[in-house]
């Protein structure tokens, strides 16, 4: 009877050992499935920095200045004085006519003026003396009068023998020969003006309320690499064109190496606003669920919170934040496909956004008007 008790009492403790140790297995198995690694994920941080929302377009470069120099009489070319491709002043010589008949004109024109004028004096001399009457003295005025727009016609003939430069710039080739005779309207060579150049091209009208005269911009060519004009928006046309919806615009860009050449194509950027203080995220932090977009927030105890923002203008590689982050913020730039609200992680490559940023007006605008 004692000897039975005696294995009953075994049993009974090793029943307990059995059981404490399932119980001990299980709390360390559920401790260990609770304490997962962190996992690595790329950050960036949420910083204050420029961001310029621009708007881009095709226009083309013409001069502001730009002539066919013709003949505006008939006559035979006696010199061409200009040295084609060059630079010439406003008034100088670009073809001189034959002007020997025209000045034998104009010097009869003048003997008949002065004697003209003699004929007057004397007539009021004799008018003052009682000895004439006041019709004399009227016809005398009037003929001295046509003398006088005579010898200014005469005069005028003459000066259009010789064809110079209406203005400072470049001319072109010669399109006429010495000795050739030309008739009016005769091109005798292009001159252009390449100090200053104008862009003209098209902006949809959504963007009217963004765009201003005097707005800075830039051009760029095909025609020039790496190199860019800078310059502003001279006109803005009152009218839009109801067919396109757009409206059409006129700036001026400096041009002082004269690299551009009118005709040829110009990338235009026009800025529209900038603000000196924005919220920037790198694009690739952001993903979408719905309608709604979301990022991790990194806390500081490596854990991550799903938070909806707002956004604004956009680059090709970074996002304006308008509500839902603060500077200073840590938020998951790659690798959050993986995570879920309350995961821990460890940052690797932080980076922040670079110190100025371009944005393209067709996000801002179009990101600006959902909000």
């Amino acid at each position: 009877m004692r000897t039975v008790i005696c294995v009953n009492a075994k049993a009974f403790c090793l029943t307990a050992i059995v059981v404490a140790s399932i119980i001990g297995c299980g709390d360390i198995a559920q401790q260990g499935a609770m304490e997962m690694p962190p996992m690595p994920v790329e950050a960036a941080g949420v910083v204050r920095e420029t961001m310029i929302d621009q708007f881009t377009a095709v226009g083309t470069l013409n001069a502001v200045d730009a002539v066919e120099v013709a003949a505006e009489i008939d006559g035979r070319i006696v010199a061409l004085p200009f040295r084609e491709g060059e630079a010439i002043r406003e008034g100088d010589l670009i073809a001189q006519l034959d002007d020997e008949q025209l000045r034998a004109e104009r010097d009869r024109a003048e003997a008949i003026r002065d004697q003209r004028r003699f004929s007057l004096g004397r007539t009021k001399a004799i008018v003052d003396q009682g000895a004439g009457s006041k019709q004399d003295l009227d016809d005398a005025m009037a003929a001295f009068k046509v003398a006088d727009a005579e010898l200014e016609l005469a005069e005028a003939r003459l000066s259009k023998t010789r064809i110079t430069a209406p203005f400072t710039g470049i001319v072109g080739a010669r399109q006429v020969n010495m000795g050739e005779f030309v008739r009016p309207g005769k091109v005798i060579t292009n001159l252009a003006q390449l100090d200053e150049l104008r862009a003209t091209f098209t902006a949809p009208e959504r963007f009217l309320s963004y765009l201003r005269q005097g707005a800075a911009l830039s051009v760029s060519s095909p025609a020039v690499a790496d190199k860019k004009l800078e310059g502003h928006i001279e006109v803005i046309e009152p009218i839009v064109d109801p067919m396109t919806r757009s409206v059409d615009i006129v700036a001026h860009v400096s041009n002082t190496d004269r690299l551009f050449r009118p005709g040829v194509s110009a990338n235009i950027s026009v800025v529209l606003s900038q603000r000196d203080s924005a919220l920037v995220i790198p694009s690739e932090s952001i993903f979408a669920e719905g309608s709604q977009l979301l990022v991790f927030i990194i806390n500081a105890d490596g854990s991550v919170v799903k938070t909806p923002i707002k956004t604004g203008s956009r680059s090709s590689d970074l996002v304006e934040v308008i509500d839902g982050l603060e500077a200073g913020q840590q938020v998951v730039k790659s690798g959050h496909q993986k995570l879920f609200p309350g995961a821990r992680v460890m940052a690797v490559n932080a980076q922040t956004a670079s110190a100025q940023v371009g944005t393209d007006a067709t996000d801002a605008v179009t990101d600006g008007a959902g909000q």
